[in-house]
């Protein structure tokens, strides 16, 4: 459906659009309209300051975090909210997620009773869990973060899944849309070689978003890391990273295991490493990185500390990104 230019201004903040929770791009009724919004929350960031006055955000990690959780901290602060945070390698107990589980080992609490308690504490809960990449039907049932959605009775925002990290991807299209020169960009998705097996999360993020945001989406990685097909319909393939880079506004780049050999390094081809030389087959193209990132490893300090790097400006958008969904599920409690 087509809305007129001034639409989302007039109307985004009367509730039409208000999420029930953010676990995926799924989540969120209209893209464009969330969009809007964080671009308005990025230039005016205490335009909303007391609509969370009273409310608290729970964030709980089981990995670490540093983007992630000071944004969203901040995000929270912005609009009036308290936080809690709870590391729950350190500071919680180890939940059981399986039902009818018989819990005489190291479990010493179920997620049932956990989750719904923490709902009694805060009216946000952020949940922060990485897939383990040893089993990869259990990673991708996401029996972690929507154990914590079917339990707490509270919205529930990933802070970054066994699959998917929605927060970030948000904070990637605000990027983009913020740097474009075309109404159409396109954005390649290159694998990088990595010391240590990843996670899918960001490239099935990044896909899903960047195709529902209407770019020309071109995915380049070697053969066997394929991503799920549930992520990149819509997106084009291309196994050659050269001809995929060739003509890219923005280069997108990310390690991750191998889907179909799961959890395994397949290659560490330092070929793919992103270099100036790579950048110069592209349209002047941005670089962009979720971070951490390593360098000269993933991509060289050449184009890291170029003008076209976008990693820092991603870094910051994290907070207006986190800020405008915190508004959406605000305004339906």
């Amino acid at each position: 459906m087509d809305f007129p230019s001034d639409f989302f201004a007039d109307h985004f903040h009367l509730g039409i659009f208000f999420m029930k929770q953010f676990l995926s791009v799924n989540d969120v009724p209209y893209l464009q309209g969330l969009v809007h919004l964080a671009k308005e929350v990025r230039e005016f960031p205490h335009k909303y300051p007391t609509l969370g006055s009273g409310k608290c955000l729970g964030l709980i990690f089981m990995n670490s975090s540093l983007r992630t959780r000071m944004s969203t901290q901040r995000a929270a602060m912005n609009l009036g909210m308290s936080t809690m945070v709870l590391n729950m390698q350190q500071d919680g107990w180890q939940l059981e997620f399986g039902d009818g589980a018989i819990m005489n080992g190291d479990k010493a609490e179920h997620i049932r009773e956990a989750a719904a308690v923490m709902g009694q504490y805060c009216e946000i809960i952020g949940v922060r869990a990485f897939s383990g990449l040893k089993d990869r039907d259990a990673d991708y049932a996401e029996t972690v973060i929507q154990g914590f959605a079917q339990y707490t009775n509270r919205p529930v925002v990933s802070l970054e899944s066994a699959t998917r990290h929605p927060l970030q991807s948000l904070a990637d299209v605000l990027t983009i849309e913020n740097r474009k020169q075309v109404a159409k960009p396109k954005v390649v998705l290159t694998w990088a070689p990595h010391p240590r097996a990843l996670p899918q999360a960001v490239p099935n993020s990044f896909v899903e978003w960047t195709v529902r945001a209407g770019y020309e989406v071109v995915i380049t990685h070697p053969e066997g890391y394929e991503l799920p097909d549930t992520f990149t319909a819509g997106a084009t393939l291309e196994p050659n990273q050269n001809k995929a880079l060739e003509g890219a506004h923005f280069v997108y780049a990310k390690n991750w295991s191998s889907y179909l050999h799961y959890g395994q390094t397949l290659s560490q081809d330092p070929a793919w490493t992103v270099s100036a030389e790579k950048m110069a087959l592209t349209d002047q193209a941005y670089f962009m990185h979720c971070l951490p990132v390593r360098r000269n490893v993933i991509v060289t300090d050449e184009v890291i500390d170029s003008p076209q790097s976008l990693v820092i400006e991603q870094a910051g958008n994290r907070v207006p990104a986190a800020q405008a969904v915190l508004i959406e599920l605000l305004k339906g409690l």
